[in-house]
């Protein structure tokens, strides 16, 4: 290693410069930078289909027990919470739904409710007045339509007041067993992160990625997304640095890769 000649009045000359240390960064400011998104090449179809089913397994082990994360009995509760979950979370609705459960049975009991009183109990969760006009009205629907009881088909489900393809699906996939993708805020941002779409419209991301996974995986999907959104994946500042998905994701380095900073992201809940 070599100095810079000075002269008299110290003022540098010549000479070589002294090289940085063996392994530092030729860019002083380079270690301190904050990492890039990770690039990838042109995928092809196949290899999207691939990747989405491989994030999809590792999913499956980090979340061996993920479920709907709303209380309910039978598919009228889950149909009613599912509503009040609207702008609310699941541990607030699971607080309030006891007893609104103890206190309304059938549809019936919602159909003929006391508007004041329902709007009593619910309020925690907001949107209360909305919230109870979508309650009352779908009950008078499953009254008027299918003779008080919850149906088990998309295309009735949709029809009845407050009720959409999220609301539906989340229904049939955790009350009837019927494959179904529940597009929420989670979902729409994971699954443009990991690349699987670039659509806003929850029905176009339905579509999307249900071409990508088997249709036996659809709910099952929609709870680790949701699961992994709550946990890790966080809309401000994912924990990317804990994730184990780090090396399938296209969107790495959204938050922090430092696996100490990361660590202090992630949420354990519980969120029900």
């Amino acid at each position: 290693m070599y100095d810079k000649a000075v002269d008299a009045a110290g003022r540098e000359v010549g000479g070589r410069r002294r090289p940085y240390a063996c392994g530092m960064a030729t860019n002083p400011a380079a270690s301190t930078a904050v990492p890039r998104r990770r690039r990838r090449e042109a995928e092809t179809r196949l290899g999207l289909v691939r990747r989405a089913r491989r994030i999809n397994r590792i999913l499956a082990e980090t979340y061996p027990d993920a479920h709907c994360e709303l209380d309910f009995g039978n598919p009228l509760e889950l149909l009613v919470a599912t509503i009040l979950s609207a702008q609310c979370t699941d541990k607030r609705v699971n607080m309030v739904t006891p007893v609104l459960f103890a206190k309304y049975r059938t549809a019936a009991d919602y159909a003929g409710a006391d508007r004041a009183e329902l709007e009593e109990i619910i309020k925690s969760t907001g949107f209360f007045r909305a919230k109870a006009n979508s309650i009352i009205g779908m009950a008078q629907a499953l009254c008027e339509s299918h003779e008080g009881e919850v149906p088990g088909r998309l295309a009735d489900l949709v029809k009845l007041p407050g009720v959409g393809r999220k609301t539906a699906n989340v229904v049939l996939g955790n009350a009837f067993d019927v494959p179904g993708i529940t597009v929420d805020t989670h979902f729409q941002r994971l699954t443009r992160r990991f690349g699987w779409t670039t659509e806003t419209d929850p029905v176009k991301i339905e579509h999307e990625v249900g071409e990508l996974i088997p249709k036996s995986e659809w709910t099952m999907l929609s709870h680790r997304l949701i699961w992994h959104g709550r946990r890790i994946c966080h809309a401000r500042r994912p924990a990317c640095g804990a994730c184990p998905l780090a090396a399938l994701c296209p969107s790495y380095g959204t938050g922090p890769t430092d696996p100490e900073e990361a660590r202090k992201l992630v949420r354990t809940g519980p969120f029900s």
